[in-house]
């Protein structure tokens, strides 16, 4: 029996889902100008499946144009159809991006940086995931055990990676009942992105074809250990050299990379509104939960919003090569091209504003007093993805203006002031479908299990059992 390979040119929309359209595989090279047809309320679509409320409705026609770069092409086996797709921009039926592209976004990020302080991102994101084909078992945080019994998975998702042109750097079972991490090696500019959503379809890709499910979801049931997405990030400048590292600086900072993660922690209150794009993230940015709850600068601090990384001396690497900053306050609800765009975009306001290194804390924020909080800068993180999109209209016109521009929405251009508007309707939209969503998956959850026990209110620790409720997040 013959077949025909298909290719899908997709797009990762605002639920951090990928979607797009196929086609014959044969046909791509004279698609690259044409592309595929799409619609603007598909960007809607949440990660339940639904169509939110959308300003579009049924109107309008976009256009995906793939790029080559991320093209994939993994063969599983004769018994396996081809796992192939490339990842593609919105664009107007001209050819102009599209005003809510999520590449687009990060792309018009990274140009600005590189065109206003000469500078490059380098970068890439740490996953962790649950693996529903591994039964839970108590004693099993980075335990051998359960190393040993996601069996093939390993090995089989590792080679795929290397087959989608990610370098796999390690593969280790995590702290929750059938959890694992995976980080990769670092990249530059967009592919730090588009290698992250890679890195997620050839989990999901190889646990398919082992007859399980990977899931990313941020938390799986309201008192579990969640899954979190760390975002390590450095700068250099357009020789390639490393700009992050200064000894005399505090904590060996640069003044350019505390004036870039100034400009992160400053809207970060906002920024979880794309970096934890769902109603669930919020059970994980809690204190006590090895997860970021403050927007503060932690040396070696994995509560911190951003940390310090360590410097090895054993590799016998200069410290400027390996010192980076960690973005800890991110899940896998957020597509990798609005997460990283928003660091990049605050980032870059923190450059334009000249903002000093913030203070480095030493100690928990949860435990100190409001006066200390104040002293420091420090806030709270909001407490849910409504508050997180409140902040957002505090911030809102900061973001993707020229240093000369005012701060308010008049002096916008019009275009930028229509994108604005249609970004912030649109998460809200997608936000409030997600809320009723998982208000009902919680209540389904409820009744399978005793109240007391479903939605006790979780411990100090984050370290609490699992058994997956919520995987379809």
């Amino acid at each position: 029996m013959g077949r025909e390979e298909i290719v899908m040119v997709c797009c990762s929309d605002i639920a951090g889902q990928l979607r797009g359209k196929g086609m014959p595989a044969r046909l791509l090279q004279e698609r690259l100008r044409r592309g595929v047809g799409w619609t603007p309320t598909n960007i809607m679509i949440t990660a339940h499946g639904t169509i939110a409320d959308t300003p579009w409705g049924p109107f309008g026609d976009l256009v995906l144009l793939p790029d080559l770069d991320t093209h994939v092409r993994v063969d599983f086996g004769e018994e396996h159809a081809i796992e192939q797709f490339v990842l593609g921009d919105i664009c107007e039926l001209d050819g102009k991006p599209w005003a809510c592209c999520p590449r687009d976004f990060l792309k018009r990020g990274l140009t600005a940086l590189q065109s206003e302080f000469g500078l490059i991102l380098k970068g890439a994101f740490e996953h962790e995931f649950h693996l529903d084909m591994v039964a839970e078992r108590s004693n099993a945080p980075y335990n051998l055990d359960s190393f040993r019994r996601q069996d093939r998975f390993a090995e089989t998702f590792l080679w795929a990676l290397r087959e989608a042109g990610v370098t796999p750097d390690t593969f280790m079972p995590e702290y929750g009942p059938s959890q694992y991490e995976v980080t990769v090696a670092p990249a530059e500019g967009m592919a730090i992105a588009d290698r992250a959503i890679l890195t997620r379809e050839m989990a999901r890709a190889t646990a398919h074809r082992l007859g399980g499910r990977a899931s990313f979801a941020p938390i799986l049931r309201p008192d579990a250990v969640g899954n979190g997405v760390h975002v390590h990030l450095s700068l250099l400048d357009r020789t390639g050299a490393p700009v992050m590292y200064d000894a005399s600086g505090e904590s060996e900072l640069s003044e350019t990379a505390g004036r870039f993660a100034a400009g992160v922690l400053d809207a970060l209150p906002a920024l979880v509104a794309l970096t934890a794009a769902s109603t669930v993230s919020y059970l994980r940015l809690t204190p006590n939960r090895w997860s970021a709850s403050y927007n503060n600068l932690g040396y070696r601090d994995r509560e911190a919003a951003m940390r310090i990384c360590p410097v090895f001396e054993t590799t016998g690497q200069p410290a400027a090569e390996q010192l980076h900053l960690e973005f800890r306050a991110a899940d896998a609800a957020a597509s990798p091209s609005h997460l990283l765009g928003g660091l990049v975009w605050a980032g870059l306001d923190g450059l334009r504003r000249g903002l000093a290194t913030p203070p480095i804390t030493a100690s928990d924020p949860s435990r100190m007093t409001a006066a200390e909080l104040s002293a420091l800068g420090l806030q709270r993180l909001p407490q849910s993805l409504a508050g997180a999109l409140d902040a957002g209209v505090r911030i809102r016109p900061r973001f993707n203006r020229a240093p000369s521009q005012t701060p308010s929405a008049s002096s916008m251009p019009t275009n930028l002031a229509k994108d604005y508007a249609i970004n912030e309707e649109s998460l809200k939209y997608a936000s409030a479908r997600r809320l009723d969503l998982a208000r009902a998956a919680f209540a389904a959850l409820a009744k399978h299990r005793s109240a007391s026990a479903a939605l006790a209110p979780r411990s100090s620790c984050r370290r609490a059992p699992c058994t997956g409720a919520l995987r379809h997040l």
